[in-house]
């Protein structure tokens, strides 16, 4: 156990031993003044911005965290019941597996003026967006991971007189449930992105609303501690993944 316990700190240490080193020589490129400070402000200038703007910062991210709900709410729920229609149906599966991949050709950026246009620049356009960006990832996911359900025991099951719900429910979605966190994983972290990149282009509220703001006043110290905070929002949403999965799959930790 406690072998095991080192090792997991090891781990941990070698991505925070990066980072260090990282800041490191960003804090050297300042001191030297390869980039003009107006363009590269200092580890302790960002840190100064982020920690004077905190309160501001955290009532933006509310918002944005409230549009990525939305956007990937709607995006796991459409994706779950689509995965399922699609793995049922052969027909479905060829005929909307090429438009899903085609869908991924088109970027978000490109979408989203199209959306506000539609839609106005309320909470839909970016709920939108956000359900686009994450919806690929989650339906493929679901799908690769009902595929790839092992047939022998499908078999197994039907010879012994399952029908097709008690194949889903207790041979299916239990086998495709890591493919499917898998994904999430994804979606999670496109979706704070997704709602950065909606804001930019309408809005008086959020994330990317606070990043067009201190662009447009050169404010490059709150611009870098805005994206440090985009940075933390997606690991902590990963992290609540991780816990759900686990949750979610005990048979994992008998392991």
């Amino acid at each position: 156990m406690r072998k095991k316990t080192f090792s997991t700190i090891i781990d941990k240490l070698y991505p925070l031993s990066f980072i260090a080193l990282f800041i490191l020589l960003w804090q050297i490129v300042c001191w030297m003044q390869v980039v003009p400070g107006f363009m590269l402000p200092s580890p302790g200038k960002v840190v100064s911005a982020l920690i004077h703007d905190m309160p501001l910062l955290l009532q933006h991210a509310a918002v944005s965290l409230q549009e990525s709900f939305y956007g990937l709410t709607a995006a796991v729920v459409t994706a779950f019941f689509l995965a399922l229609l699609m793995d049922g149906c052969r027909f479905l599966r060829r005929s909307l597996y090429p438009l899903l991949v085609l869908s991924q050709t088109v970027p978000p950026v490109a979408i989203a003026p199209l959306l506000v246009l539609w839609l106005g620049y309320g909470l839909l356009p970016k709920a939108a967006l956000i359900f686009i960006t994450c919806f690929f990832p989650l339906a493929i996911g679901l799908l690769t991971g009902l595929q790839g359900v092992d047939r022998d025991i499908v078999r197994l099951y039907r010879s012994m007189g399952a029908n097709k719900r008690q194949i889903l429910f207790q041979v299916k979605l239990p086998a495709a449930l890591d493919s499917f966190f898998a994904g999430l994983r994804i979606a999670v972290a496109y979706a704070i992105v997704g709602a950065v990149i909606a804001e930019w282009l309408g809005g008086n509220r959020g994330l990317g609303v606070y990043m067009t703001r201190a662009r447009n006043s050169f404010s490059y110290d709150k611009m870098f501690a805005v994206i440090i905070v985009v940075s933390l929002l997606s690991l902590l949403l990963i992290k609540g993944v991780d816990l759900l999965q686990k949750r979610s799959m005990p048979w994992k930790r008998l392991k």
